[in-house]
């Protein structure tokens, strides 16, 4: 009865349609709310911004006598050598050797300040081409980025949980040559939580642009707070390009100063980078969350099934040979290739194997870590297999990596 009622379910519309249709409405609405905020804040500066300049666009022209047309005009040419990079100040040149560098640097990390752009028929010809392959180029420097630094966290963080299992008295001397405790699963498969990897980078984001943020505030001259603005902007590569560093004719220092800047911007955004990706991860357990709270509210019984179920954790290969018709609504069911063995013949609630206290710190951590690398090799039978079942990109990447991304926790 709980497989027909959940084919019948998703026949129309799967797991993962449901979850791009909520995700769809979600960010229409979150849209609909930063546009509502967005208009309340700043509509009614811009409104006063424009009416002071039209009331200094008519004392100027009547102290000058200069007809509004001919003023018009006059600023419309303005205009157009403001966009072509011209200034009333002296600005370093836009397209020599490094101003040229930074450019194609904004351009293939999809920042895009807009300050400098190419003006002639073959040069924006040539950004087409150049863009197609130096942004394909970069998004993939930025998932190995985001793989590297997700192994060297899960490296630092397996490292300090086994310094504290030895410190507890729960690992032996001998555990890194592969003997391990008695009770005590081996720790080969071990991931790192998703909300931790999320902290630490959410830290070092913060961290460095708190840091760039000083250097601009003493070398640009700026306001601590656009500064922080500044650098979320660019670090994010939203670019709007109202603020842009390090374009001043001459600074103090000045080799040292854009060696910083190119720094900052790079570790910046692959930083912020790496963090979206996990906090994309978190949202994705939301929805997950979401779905299945929706999940059988007009069936009764499959929905009482799924109560009782969801309380469980783990099963034993021969039970799960046993309740076959039910074991595939089971989410966790995962095997253990390698320790050969489970704890009892039971099904085991997480929930009393914390409040118990009978078991050890360490035996809980082996049946999260055969739980999470067990998953991979027992997958439900309505899940629709193909070279993208493990999905692609930097989602493929934090699920591989990551514990608690799955949808069973």
């Amino acid at each position: 009865a709980v497989g027909s009622c959940r084919r019948r379910r998703l026949a129309p519309l799967n797991e993962d349609n449901g979850r791009f249709l909520l995700l769809a409405a979600l960010i229409a609405a979150y849209l609909s709310a930063g546009a509502t905020v967005f208009s309340a804040l700043e509509s009614p500066s811009e409104a006063a911004a424009q009416l002071r300049w039209n009331r200094t666009l008519h004392n100027f022209s009547r102290i000058f006598n200069i007809s509004p047309p001919e003023l018009r005009a006059f600023l419309r040419s303005y205009e157009a050598a403001r966009a072509a990079g011209i200034r009333v100040d002296a600005l370093r040149p836009r397209w020599d050797f490094p101003g040229a560098f930074y450019f194609v640097g904004t351009v293939v990390s999809t920042i895009g300040f807009g300050m400098t752009t190419p003006a002639t028929v073959a040069g924006k010809v040539f950004l087409i081409v150049y863009g197609l392959f130096g942004c394909a180029g970069t998004i993939l420097f930025f998932n190995l980025f985001l793989e590297r630094i997700i192994s060297l966290l899960a490296f630092v963080m397996k490292a300090c949980y086994e310094r504290q299992l030895r410190r507890n008295g729960l690992l032996t001397s001998d555990f890194r040559r592969g003997a391990a405790v008695p009770g005590v699963g081996s720790l080969v498969g071990w991931k790192p939580s998703v909300y931790h990897v999320m902290l630490i980078l959410g830290f070092f984001a913060i961290t460095l642009s708190c840091c760039a943020s000083a250097m601009y505030t003493a070398v640009e001259g700026w306001n601590y707070i656009d500064s922080l603005y500044y650098c979320f902007v660019t670090f994010s590569t939203i670019g709007f390009g109202d603020l842009v560093s390090s374009q001043n004719v001459a600074y103090q220092h000045q080799g040292l100063y854009r060696f910083g800047n190119f720094v900052f911007i790079l570790m910046g955004v692959c930083c912020i980078y790496s963090l979206f990706n996990v906090i994309s991860i978190v949202i994705k357990q939301i929805l997950n969350w979401v779905l299945r709270k929706l999940e059988c509210r007009c069936c009764p019984k499959c929905h009482k099934s799924s109560t009782r179920l969801s309380r469980r954790n783990a099963i034993t290969p021969g039970a799960r040979l046993r309740r076959h018709n039910v074991a595939v609504d089971v989410d966790g069911q995962y095997d253990s290739d390698t320790e050969g063995r489970r704890l009892s013949g039971e099904m085991i609630s997480m929930r009393e194997l914390t409040a118990s206290n009978k078991v050890s710190l360490a035996i809980l951590q082996k049946q999260l870590s055969e739980t999470a690398n067990g998953y991979p090799r027992n997958v439900c039978i309505n899940t629709r297999q193909n070279g993208f079942s493990a999905g692609v990109g930097a989602l493929a990447i934090m699920n591989n990596r990551l514990a608690e991304t799955s949808d069973s926790r």
